[in-house]
C-alpha cells in the first residue's frame, strides 16, 4: 500500500481481526476504502462524510485512502488492502465478466459525471466522437472508467479503437498539462480539472454527462456511477458494518442535496478548493446534480451499463448473456436508512 497516499481518518475504532476477510471484526480494525481521485467532485461524498461526521456518528472509523484511478482502487480491493472503493459501478460489472464478485452497496450517483473536452485550439476540428479518428485522447489510466467510456463513444459512432490512441493523462494537474502541451488533443475528466480547462479558456466542454439529459444523449441512457463497492464476500460476512457504511453515505448525499455548493464547499479541507475557490464553488455547482439523495440504484442502470460495456468489451461481451446483474449491487442496506 501506498503510505504516502493515506488520509485521515475519522471516528470511532471499528473492529476486525480478519483484515479484509469475512470473519468477525474485532476492536482493533479500522474500514479502509480506497477513492479513485479523492479530490475529484465525483467522488466528493466520501471526504464530506469524514468532514460531515456521518462515519463518527455511525461509531465507524473509516480511513480514506486515494489512488488517481478506479483500476488501480480496485486492484487495491482484491488484493486485500482496502475494504472498499469509491468508484464507478461499471467496474462490479466487469469484474463479474472475469469471475469475480463484486457490488455496489451505495449508488451515488446515476450519471457519470464526466466530460470529453477538447483543447480550445483544436475545438473546430473535434466536435464529436466521429472525429476521434486520428487523435490522441486522455484517459485517466487503461482499465478505468474513462477508458471505458471513451471506447464506447468511438465505437458507437462508428470510429475504430486502431483509428485513435487513448493516452494516460490522470487528472487534475496532469491532465492540464496534457491539453496544454498537445499531449492529447482531448479527452475525458471531471470537475473540477473541467471547471479550470473552461473558465481558463484552455478547453471547451462538446460531451456533458454530468446532467441526465447530457448522458442520455450521450449514452442512450442512465449510467449509474460513482458509488461504494466491495467483494460480495465482505458484504455477506459484515452487514451490521455495511448498513452503517449506508447510514452515514445516504445521510451525506441528503445533506448535498439539501445544500448549496456554496455550503458544500465550506465544509471541504482547504487544499480541495485550491487557490480559487469560486472555481471550486462553480465547479460543484456544475456536478452536485449527479448525486442521488437515497443512494438506491436507478432501475434501468445496470442494464444500460451492460449495454455500454459489451459494445466494445471482449471480456464483457463474451459473458453478457451470463453476468447477473442482480449481483453487481444491492438495495439491501440503502432501503434501511432511517429518515432522520
Amino acid at each position: 500500500m501506498k503510505k504516502h497516499l493515506a488520509l485521515t481518518a475519522a471516528g470511532l475504532v471499528l473492529a476486525g481481526t480478519a483484515g479484509c476477510g469475512g470473519s468477525a471484526p474485532s476492536a482493533s480494525e479500522q474500514v479502509k476504502i480506497m477513492v479513485g481521485g479523492i479530490d475529484k467532485v465525483i467522488y466528493l461524498p466520501a471526504k464530506l462524510s469524514e468532514q460531515l461526521g456521518t462515519f463518527t456518528q455511525e461509531g465507524l472509523n473509516v480511513q480514506l485512502l486515494t489512488e488517481p484511478a478506479g483500476a488501480q482502487a480496485e486492484n487495491v480491493m482484491l488484493s486485500g488492502d482496502v475494504h472498499g472503493v469509491v468508484g464507478f459501478y461499471d467496474h462490479s460489472v466487469d469484474l463479474q465478466a472475469k469471475g469475480k464478485c463484486v457490488k455496489s452497496v451505495v449508488q451515488f450517483a446515476d450519471v457519470p459525471g464526466e466530460v470529453e473536452i477538447v483543447a480550445a485550439d483544436k475545438a473546430d476540428a473535434i466536435t464529436g466522437p466521429q472525429d476521434f479518428a486520428g487523435k490522441k485522447l486522455g484517459i485517466t489510466s487503461p482499465g478505468s472508467s474513462t477508458d471505458f467510456l471513451t471506447q464506447y463513444l468511438a465505437v458507437k459512432h462508428g470510429v475504430a479503437p486502431e483509428s485513435y490512441t487513448r493516452v494516460k493523462a490522470g487528472a487534475g494537474a496532469t491532465f492540464i498539462s496534457a491539453i496544454e502541451n498537445g499531449g492529447i488533443d482531448a479527452g475525458m475528466t471531471t470537475d473540477p480539472t473541467a471547471a479550470q480547462l473552461v473558465t481558463t479558456g484552455k478547453g471547451k466542454v462538446f460531451i456533458d454527462m454530468r446532467t441526465k439529459e447530457g448522458t442520455r444523449a450521450a449514452l442512450g441512457g442512465l449510467y449509474p456511477a460513482s458509488s461504494l463497492y466491495m467483494t460480495c464476500e465482505w458484504v455477506d460476512g459484515h452487514k451490521e458494518i455495511a448498513q452503517k457504511l449506508a447510514n452515514a453515505f445516504v445521510r451525506t448525499l441528503r445533506w448535498i442535496n439539501a445544500h448549496s455548493a456554496q455550503e458544500i464547499a465550506d465544509k471541504m479541507p482547504a487544499e480541495f478548493k485550491g487557490a480559487d475557490e469560486t472555481l471550486y464553488v462553480k465547479a460543484v455547482n456544475d456536478s452536485k446534480g449527479m448525486f442521488t439523495d437515497d443512494g438506491i440504484m436507478p432501475e434501468d442502470g445496470p442494464k444500460n451499463v451492460l449495454e455500454v460495456l459489451s459494445a466494445f468489451s471482449p471480456d464483457v461481451k463474451a459473458k453478457k448473456d451470463q453476468i447477473d446483474l442482480s449481483k453487481t449491487f444491492t438495495t439491501e442496506f440503502t432501503s434501511k436508512v432511517p429518515q432522520s
